[in-house]
């Protein structure tokens, strides 16, 4: 290694070499002179231009992927409140006498899950990319959409199961990979999210809402069978995670994002005029 105007070379100087060769500076002002040098100056500038390319091909593909699910989970918002109920997809889809909407999101969101598994086992990182809304993540969402169809495969009148059949496949296959790829072991205990009380209270609920869901031993063993298949894997992407899981209902009513500002320019009453008018 020769330095120009230098008898010596310092550590200073290969450092300031090393990083003009890496982001392919070329400023010639220190050169290598011995074999060994020459090569590894030529694979540092390699190495260099492969970071460089990496990074520009990279970050789009992860912008883009990011974009696409919190794009599908904003869909949400006005469909199943802030945060997601399974509750609230039901609620008010009949409540507007518009069951088919559900089916709609159903269809949507087995496609989402199926990006969801692509993009997230492909880019794991993007698993810790956060919503815009601490009320909102795309793991509350994939467990909004799985809640749905379980209950609708366990029975909710007037919408057909067939759909919900193909989310619920796709969407707990998007959970149990994810859960692999972390090396997140299933947690079986933990707090119920349904009890048996919940449940009852649950069902009464919706039928008060003009939902009704089926509420004999077969239904309710379905139910929990279906249950058993994803919520373990969920909980322990969520510890993982530090992401909090959504009830089936909320136990309080809440605003939709939609209904808020940071200068509160729609609440109280106003807000409860506009969301009469929508839901």
């Amino acid at each position: 290694m020769a330095v120009t105007g230098r008898e010596g070379t310092t550590f200073w100087d290969v450092l300031y070499m090393s990083g003009s060769t890496f982001f392919t500076l070329g400023l010639g002002d220190v050169l290598p002179k011995t074999p060994g040098a020459k090569i590894l100056t030529i694979t540092e500038c390699a190495l260099g231009i492969g970071f460089l390319g990496l990074i520009i091909g990279y970050l789009p593909v992860i912008y883009q992927s990011f974009s696409e699910r919190e794009r599908t989970i904003a869909f949400l918002d006005s469909r199943a409140g802030s945060p997601p109920t399974a509750f609230e997809v039901l609620r008010r889809a009949i409540r507007s006498s518009n069951a088919q909407e559900v089916e709609s999101i159903l269809r949507e969101f087995e496609s989402w899950a199926a990006d969801v598994l692509e993009s997230h086992i492909s880019y794991p990182v993007l698993c810790l990319y956060r919503s815009q809304h601490d009320n909102q993540s795309w793991l509350a969402a994939l467990m909004t959409i799985l809640d749905v169809s379980a209950l609708v495969m366990a029975g909710v009148e007037g919408i057909p199961p067939a759909q919900a059949r193909l989310t619920f496949a796709m969407a707990r296959h998007a959970v149990v990979d994810l859960t692999q790829i972390f090396n997140t072991p299933p947690i079986p205990d933990g707090r119920d999210r349904l009890s048996p009380e919940k449940l009852n209270a649950f069902r009464k609920a919706l039928r008060e809402q003009g939902v009704i869901l089926k509420e004999d031993a077969e239904a309710t063993e379905k139910l929990t069978r279906l249950r058993a298949g994803y919520e373990p894997h969920a909980k322990a992407l969520a510890k993982f995670l530090v992401l909090t899981l959504p009830p089936f209902k909320s136990e309080k009513e809440r605003k939709d994002n939609w209904q808020t500002s940071a200068w509160k320019k729609i609440e109280g009453s106003d807000a409860m005029m506009i969301a009469e008018e929508h839901f």
